[in-house]
């Protein structure tokens, strides 16, 4: 019988998925909103004709102001926790992520550690369920 190396995949997508949503952010922190790539002021008139850039810049600031970015994967990581759902964990696994380099620490963190206990734990779990 060949053994299952669900724990290695598991692993590795974990890190892939981290890896790809870290470059994500931190292109979108540094290379867009610290970077002044986007306009300061779309109110003015000269903004207006880069509409596009303005609903980028609105969109990056909704992510993560009042924390919404931190509070979601909070959510995700406590009702993965609970219920130990990986499709949450998953969600506040790369939410946490993104919200660690997009101002939004606080909650995030705890979210996404919450969120990869349980992903950590999927692997044995299913192991120990084979057996």
């Amino acid at each position: 019988m060949s053994r299952n190396n669900s724990q290695e995949c598991g692993v590795r997508a974990i890190v892939v998925g981290a890896v790809v949503v870290l470059a994500l952010a931190l292109g979108a922190r540094y290379g867009l909103i610290e970077n002044g790539v986007l306009p300061r002021d779309c109110t003015v008139p000269e903004a207006q004709a880069r509409a596009g850039l303005c609903a980028v810049k609105w969109t990056l600031v909704q992510m993560f102001h009042a924390q919404r970015l931190g509070i979601f994967s909070l959510v995700c990581g406590v009702l993965a926790f609970a219920l130990g759902c990986r499709r949450l964990a998953w969600a506040g696994w790369l939410a946490g992520l993104a919200g660690l380099v997009l101002y939004n620490y606080d909650y995030a963190a705890v979210g996404a550690l919450l969120a990869l206990l349980v992903l950590a734990a999927g692997g044995k779990q299913q192991r120990q369920a084979e057996a």
